[in-house]
């Protein structure tokens, strides 16, 4: 996700400065005009946005702490990473520890969104750096729902949302599943529901991905499995039972030892049968 993001902030004629924990995967944003720093305290340095797309909550705090020698008091720190309610609050107080402006921005959106620069940004901060971010959240997507004031808001919303896209995906795996293993063409459910009140563009992507055993990775296994962790604990912290992403989480568990970790999570299929 960091690296098209990357590249959109470049080509929107922002002056970039990136730096992953692998360096040499951000190395291709140097084409765009941007700059690939050796550490983080060298890519926030004079920067008036911070930006951090990481895979957790432990991997944004420790770049950040990282890049500290490099932070000044006043930068606005776009948190647009998904990490859960939890860590939101602990990346919050770090914020403030080094006198940042933090916003809560998760994306609603996966690899090919990022790359076409059309994601859904989930955002909540302070009114006046939303003028700052103008121009960093136009290049970055295709809207932009500013949900409250108060930092977190954002990751909340983000919890439901992506429920809903991994339930459905869950859901959409089992069905094509279940004709299979009845001896039917698993398409004749696509067939069925296309043109219907069940149709949608998300199940056909799905379904077109399991049906052609296309499984390269929009957004992996592995992370959904991870953000289902993420919402089950924000549930359990509001007295919310998450029945449909507590089962979906098992069948990613499952997929993930059968190794498709690394495969989209479409590939939630492969959970249904017992050599997944």
């Amino acid at each position: 996700m960091g690296l098209p993001m990357g590249r959109n902030l470049a080509r929107a004629g922002l002056r970039v400065t990136a730096w992953n924990r692998t360096r040499d995967k951000a190395l291709p944003l140097e084409a765009d005009g941007a700059a690939v720093a050796h550490s983080p305290a060298e890519a926030v340095e004079g920067a008036d946005v911070v930006v951090t797309m990481l895979s957790d909550g432990d991997a944004v705090h420790e770049a950040v702490t990282a890049a500290a020698p490099g932070l000044r008091a006043g930068q606005v720190w776009a948190q647009m990473s998904t990490v859960g309610v939890a860590a939101v609050d602990r990346l919050s107080a770090l914020a403030s520890q080094h006198g940042l402006t933090f916003v809560d921005a998760p994306v609603q959106g996966t690899r090919q969104p990022a790359e076409q620069g059309t994601l859904v940004i989930l955002a909540s901060g302070p009114p006046p750096a939303r003028e700052t971010l103008e121009p960093v959240f136009e290049a970055l997507g295709q809207r932009t729902l500013w949900v409250g004031d108060a930092a977190g808001a954002g990751t909340r919303l983000k919890m439901a949302t992506v429920s809903y896209g991994i339930s459905l995906t869950a859901v959409v795996a089992e069905a094509l599943a279940l004709a299979h293993g009845l001896g039917l063409d698993p398409d004749l459910v696509r067939q069925v529901i296309t043109g219907g009140p069940m149709d949608s563009a998300y199940f056909q992507a799905k379904a077109a991905a399991i049906l052609s055993g296309d499984f390269t990775p929009s957004f992996t296994v592995r992370n959904a499995e991870k953000d289902t962790r993420l919402i089950r604990e924000a549930g359990q912290g509001v007295g919310v039972r998450m029945d449909v992403v507590a089962a979906a989480g098992e069948r990613l568990r499952r997929a993930e030892a059968g190794g498709h970790g690394d495969e989209d999570m479409a590939a939630t299929y492969f959970a249904s049968f017992d050599e997944a």
